[in-house]
Protein backbone atom coordinates (compact mmCIF):
# COMPACT_ATOMS: atom_id res chain seq x y z
CA UNK A 1 0.00 0.00 0.00
CA UNK A 2 0.99 3.62 -0.75
CA UNK A 3 0.21 7.28 -0.17
CA UNK A 4 1.71 10.49 -1.37
CA UNK A 5 3.48 12.49 1.22
CA UNK A 6 4.16 16.15 0.49
CA UNK A 7 7.01 16.54 3.81
CA UNK A 8 7.73 15.75 7.06
CA UNK A 9 8.13 17.76 10.33
CA UNK A 10 10.31 16.52 13.13
CA UNK A 11 10.41 17.92 17.02
CA UNK A 12 6.74 19.92 16.18
CA UNK A 13 5.33 21.67 18.91
CA UNK A 14 2.10 22.53 17.46
CA UNK A 15 0.26 19.20 15.94
CA UNK A 16 -0.77 18.03 19.09
CA UNK A 17 -0.05 17.32 22.75
CA UNK A 18 4.53 17.04 23.32
CA UNK A 19 7.33 16.56 20.56
CA UNK A 20 5.91 14.71 17.77
CA UNK A 21 6.56 14.30 14.03
CA UNK A 22 3.98 15.36 11.43
CA UNK A 23 3.67 13.56 8.20
CA UNK A 24 2.19 15.83 5.86
CA UNK A 25 -0.17 13.96 3.48
CA UNK A 26 -0.50 15.90 -0.21
CA UNK A 27 -4.63 16.77 -1.42
CA UNK A 28 -6.93 18.78 0.09
CA UNK A 29 -10.97 19.01 -0.81
CA UNK A 30 -10.90 22.68 0.33
CA UNK A 31 -8.83 25.66 -1.28
CA UNK A 32 -9.15 28.05 1.44
CA UNK A 33 -7.95 31.76 0.50
CA UNK A 34 -5.36 32.26 2.92
CA UNK A 35 -3.86 28.32 2.68
CA UNK A 36 -0.47 28.42 4.44
CA UNK A 37 0.29 25.00 2.77
CA UNK A 38 -1.30 25.66 -1.14
CA UNK A 39 1.40 22.83 -2.01
CA UNK A 40 -0.54 20.26 -0.15
CA UNK A 41 -3.73 21.36 -2.43
CA UNK A 42 -3.56 19.29 -5.24
CA UNK A 43 -3.54 15.39 -5.29
CA UNK A 44 -0.44 15.67 -7.56
CA UNK A 45 3.58 15.96 -7.30
CA UNK A 46 4.51 19.62 -7.90
CA UNK A 47 7.62 21.01 -8.52
CA UNK A 48 8.55 24.59 -6.71
CA UNK A 49 10.92 27.04 -7.92
CA UNK A 50 12.33 29.44 -5.37
CA UNK A 51 14.27 32.18 -7.69
CA UNK A 52 16.17 33.84 -5.02
CA UNK A 53 18.09 30.52 -4.23
CA UNK A 54 18.79 29.54 -7.96
CA UNK A 55 22.31 30.37 -9.01
CA UNK A 56 21.85 29.63 -12.56
CA UNK A 57 24.14 26.59 -12.68
CA UNK A 58 21.89 24.84 -15.20
CA UNK A 59 22.02 21.09 -13.65
CA UNK A 60 18.30 21.44 -13.44
CA UNK A 61 17.54 21.90 -17.03
CA UNK A 62 20.06 19.07 -17.59
CA UNK A 63 18.19 16.60 -15.43
CA UNK A 64 14.53 17.37 -16.90
CA UNK A 65 13.84 14.64 -19.14
CA UNK A 66 11.84 17.16 -21.34
CA UNK A 67 14.49 19.92 -20.99
CA UNK A 68 11.71 22.24 -18.96
CA UNK A 69 10.40 22.92 -22.23
CA UNK A 70 7.75 25.52 -22.55
CA UNK A 71 5.40 23.64 -24.44
CA UNK A 72 5.34 20.41 -22.28
CA UNK A 73 3.60 21.03 -18.95
CA UNK A 74 6.19 19.47 -15.60
CA UNK A 75 5.06 15.84 -14.93
CA UNK A 76 6.30 16.33 -11.67
CA UNK A 77 9.11 13.68 -12.15
CA UNK A 78 11.64 15.81 -9.18
CA UNK A 79 14.36 14.91 -11.52
CA UNK A 80 15.37 18.74 -11.23
CA UNK A 81 14.97 18.77 -7.50
CA UNK A 82 16.83 16.19 -7.21
CA UNK A 83 19.87 18.03 -8.99
CA UNK A 84 19.38 21.19 -7.44
CA UNK A 85 22.47 22.34 -5.33
CA UNK A 86 20.90 24.92 -3.38
CA UNK A 87 17.31 23.93 -2.97
CA UNK A 88 15.69 26.36 -5.33
CA UNK A 89 13.57 23.40 -6.89
CA UNK A 90 11.77 21.54 -4.26
CA UNK A 91 9.47 18.77 -4.91
CA UNK A 92 6.36 18.50 -3.07
CA UNK A 93 4.44 15.21 -3.23
CA UNK A 94 6.27 11.61 -3.94
CA UNK A 95 4.70 8.08 -3.36
CA UNK A 96 5.57 6.24 -0.56
CA UNK A 97 5.42 2.82 1.10
CA UNK A 98 3.53 2.21 4.31
CA UNK A 99 6.79 0.55 5.40
CA UNK A 100 8.69 3.77 4.89
CA UNK A 101 6.17 5.85 6.26
CA UNK A 102 5.82 4.10 9.42
CA UNK A 103 10.14 4.21 9.78
CA UNK A 104 9.79 7.97 8.94
CA UNK A 105 7.19 7.85 11.71
CA UNK A 106 9.85 5.70 14.33
CA UNK A 107 12.63 7.55 13.57
CA UNK A 108 11.99 9.97 16.82
CA UNK A 109 10.34 7.94 18.98
CA UNK A 110 12.43 8.33 22.08
CA UNK A 111 11.69 11.68 22.06
CA UNK A 112 7.91 11.29 22.31
CA UNK A 113 7.51 10.65 26.09
CA UNK A 114 4.17 9.90 27.63
CA UNK A 115 2.51 12.82 25.65
CA UNK A 116 3.97 13.15 22.26
CA UNK A 117 3.76 10.73 19.26
CA UNK A 118 2.61 11.11 15.65
CA UNK A 119 0.25 13.82 13.82
CA UNK A 120 -0.87 12.96 10.45
CA UNK A 121 -1.34 16.39 8.98
CA UNK A 122 -1.82 18.13 5.34
CA UNK A 123 -3.74 18.11 2.96
CA UNK A 124 -6.12 16.70 4.26
CA UNK A 125 -4.86 12.92 5.31
CA UNK A 126 -8.31 11.82 5.10
CA UNK A 127 -8.17 11.96 1.03
CA UNK A 128 -6.08 9.37 1.49
CA UNK A 129 -8.02 7.40 4.49
CA UNK A 130 -6.92 3.67 3.94
CA UNK A 131 -3.19 4.08 3.78
CA UNK A 132 -3.80 6.60 6.61
CA UNK A 133 -5.50 4.09 8.80
CA UNK A 134 -2.76 1.56 8.20
CA UNK A 135 0.11 3.97 9.30
CA UNK A 136 -2.00 4.59 12.07
CA UNK A 137 -2.72 1.10 13.06
CA UNK A 138 0.68 0.30 12.69
CA UNK A 139 1.94 3.07 15.41
CA UNK A 140 -0.79 1.91 17.58
CA UNK A 141 1.03 -1.23 17.91
CA UNK A 142 4.37 -0.28 18.52
CA UNK A 143 2.49 1.73 21.38
CA UNK A 144 3.03 5.25 19.80
CA UNK A 145 0.04 7.69 20.33
CA UNK A 146 -1.31 9.34 17.05
CA UNK A 147 -3.02 12.41 16.23
CA UNK A 148 -5.09 13.58 12.90
CA UNK A 149 -5.35 17.13 11.81
CA UNK A 150 -8.37 17.56 9.38
CA UNK A 151 -10.45 19.78 7.91
CA UNK A 152 -13.22 17.53 8.79
CA UNK A 153 -14.70 17.41 4.56
CA UNK A 154 -14.35 13.55 4.57
CA UNK A 155 -16.81 11.10 3.93
CA UNK A 156 -17.75 9.94 7.22
CA UNK A 157 -16.18 6.29 6.07
CA UNK A 158 -12.97 7.78 6.38
CA UNK A 159 -13.11 9.05 10.15
CA UNK A 160 -14.52 5.40 10.89
CA UNK A 161 -11.29 3.53 8.95
CA UNK A 162 -9.06 5.70 11.62
CA UNK A 163 -11.06 5.93 14.86
CA UNK A 164 -9.94 2.72 16.14
CA UNK A 165 -6.40 3.83 15.59
CA UNK A 166 -6.54 7.67 16.28
CA UNK A 167 -5.98 8.90 19.84
CA UNK A 168 -6.70 12.95 19.18
CA UNK A 169 -8.52 14.13 15.99
CA UNK A 170 -7.18 18.18 15.75
CA UNK A 171 -10.71 19.42 13.89
CA UNK A 172 -10.64 22.72 12.21
CA UNK A 173 -14.05 24.97 12.25
CA UNK A 174 -13.64 27.84 10.17
CA UNK A 175 -17.21 29.69 9.77
CA UNK A 176 -20.32 28.61 10.61
CA UNK A 177 -22.16 30.00 7.75
CA UNK A 178 -21.95 27.69 4.94
CA UNK A 179 -22.05 30.15 2.16
CA UNK A 180 -19.84 32.47 3.36
CA UNK A 181 -17.84 29.00 4.15
CA UNK A 182 -18.39 28.11 0.53
CA UNK A 183 -16.91 31.63 -0.84
CA UNK A 184 -13.59 31.41 1.02
CA UNK A 185 -12.85 27.42 0.96
CA UNK A 186 -14.74 25.97 -2.20
CA UNK A 187 -16.88 23.96 -0.24
CA UNK A 188 -19.69 24.64 2.41
CA UNK A 189 -19.43 23.38 6.01
CA UNK A 190 -22.60 20.72 6.29
CA UNK A 191 -20.73 17.70 5.43
CA UNK A 192 -17.98 19.22 8.29
CA UNK A 193 -20.51 20.12 11.03
CA UNK A 194 -21.88 16.80 10.74
CA UNK A 195 -18.56 14.82 10.98
CA UNK A 196 -17.91 17.20 13.84
CA UNK A 197 -21.39 16.00 15.71
CA UNK A 198 -20.72 12.47 14.82
CA UNK A 199 -17.48 12.14 16.36
CA UNK A 200 -18.20 13.54 19.60
CA UNK A 201 -21.51 11.47 19.82
CA UNK A 202 -19.04 8.28 19.70
CA UNK A 203 -16.67 9.47 22.11
CA UNK A 204 -13.93 10.40 20.14
CA UNK A 205 -10.57 12.84 21.27
CA UNK A 206 -10.96 16.30 19.96
CA UNK A 207 -9.03 19.39 19.93
CA UNK A 208 -10.87 22.44 17.75
CA UNK A 209 -8.92 24.46 15.98
CA UNK A 210 -10.13 27.82 14.59
CA UNK A 211 -7.52 29.92 12.20
CA UNK A 212 -8.72 33.54 12.94
CA UNK A 213 -8.80 35.41 9.07
CA UNK A 214 -9.33 38.91 9.38
CA UNK A 215 -12.62 40.15 8.27
CA UNK A 216 -13.87 36.75 7.20
CA UNK A 217 -14.59 34.40 11.02
CA UNK A 218 -13.38 37.06 13.55
CA UNK A 219 -17.05 39.25 13.62
CA UNK A 220 -18.87 38.87 16.51
CA UNK A 221 -21.91 36.91 15.10
CA UNK A 222 -19.88 34.47 14.05
CA UNK A 223 -17.93 34.12 16.96
CA UNK A 224 -21.08 33.80 19.10
CA UNK A 225 -22.76 30.79 16.61
CA UNK A 226 -19.25 29.16 16.59
CA UNK A 227 -19.08 29.14 20.69
CA UNK A 228 -22.55 28.10 20.48
CA UNK A 229 -21.98 25.23 18.39
CA UNK A 230 -18.71 23.90 19.78
CA UNK A 231 -20.88 24.39 23.58
CA UNK A 232 -22.92 21.26 22.18
CA UNK A 233 -20.02 19.31 20.97
CA UNK A 234 -17.66 19.72 24.46
CA UNK A 235 -14.11 19.07 22.97
CA UNK A 236 -11.52 19.20 25.32
CA UNK A 237 -9.57 22.07 23.97
CA UNK A 238 -10.31 24.96 21.31
CA UNK A 239 -7.23 26.82 19.86
CA UNK A 240 -7.28 30.35 18.08
CA UNK A 241 -4.81 29.81 15.33
CA UNK A 242 -3.84 33.98 14.49
CA UNK A 243 -3.64 34.25 11.13
CA UNK A 244 -0.25 34.86 9.21
CA UNK A 245 0.79 35.46 5.21
CA UNK A 246 4.24 33.98 5.47
CA UNK A 247 3.07 31.64 2.99
CA UNK A 248 3.13 34.15 0.37
CA UNK A 249 6.77 32.76 -1.62
CA UNK A 250 5.12 29.11 -1.09
CA UNK A 251 2.34 30.82 -3.96
CA UNK A 252 5.06 32.18 -5.65
CA UNK A 253 7.40 29.27 -6.24
CA UNK A 254 4.75 27.22 -7.33
CA UNK A 255 3.26 29.76 -9.77
CA UNK A 256 -0.39 29.71 -8.30
CA UNK A 257 -2.58 32.98 -7.58
CA UNK A 258 -1.34 34.75 -4.17
CA UNK A 259 -5.20 34.45 -2.39
CA UNK A 260 -4.05 35.54 1.04
CA UNK A 261 -5.81 38.65 1.99
CA UNK A 262 -3.53 41.14 3.92
CA UNK A 263 -2.92 40.26 7.46
CA UNK A 264 -3.73 43.59 9.57
CA UNK A 265 -1.56 45.34 12.07
CA UNK A 266 -4.14 44.62 14.51
CA UNK A 267 -4.04 40.98 13.94
CA UNK A 268 -2.96 40.64 18.20
CA UNK A 269 -6.15 42.84 19.23
CA UNK A 270 -8.26 40.81 16.96
CA UNK A 271 -7.11 37.53 18.56
CA UNK A 272 -7.36 38.78 22.21
CA UNK A 273 -10.94 40.37 21.45
CA UNK A 274 -11.92 36.83 20.24
CA UNK A 275 -10.44 34.98 22.62
CA UNK A 276 -12.28 37.11 25.90
CA UNK A 277 -15.02 36.79 23.65
CA UNK A 278 -15.18 32.51 24.24
CA UNK A 279 -13.83 32.74 27.14
CA UNK A 280 -16.63 34.24 28.27
CA UNK A 281 -18.41 31.37 26.98
CA UNK A 282 -17.06 28.98 29.51
CA UNK A 283 -15.46 27.23 26.28
CA UNK A 284 -11.97 25.86 26.63
CA UNK A 285 -10.44 28.18 24.64
CA UNK A 286 -6.23 29.06 24.51
CA UNK A 287 -3.52 30.73 22.31
CA UNK A 288 0.22 30.18 22.03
Amino acid sequence: MNGLLMDVKRMAVHDGPGLRTTLFFKGCPLSCRWCHNPEGQSVKPEVAFFGNKCIGCGRCRAACPHRMADSEPCVGCGRCASACLTGARKLYGREIALDEALQIALEDRIFYGDTGGVTLSGGEPLMQAAFAAALLEALRERGVRTAVDTCGHAPWKAFEETMPFCDLYLFDVKHMDSEKHRQATGQGNELILENLTRLAERGASIQIRIPLIPAFNDDKENLRRTGAFLRSIRPEKIKLLPYHDAARVKYRALGKADTMPARPDDMAIRLNRALALLEGMNLPVYCD
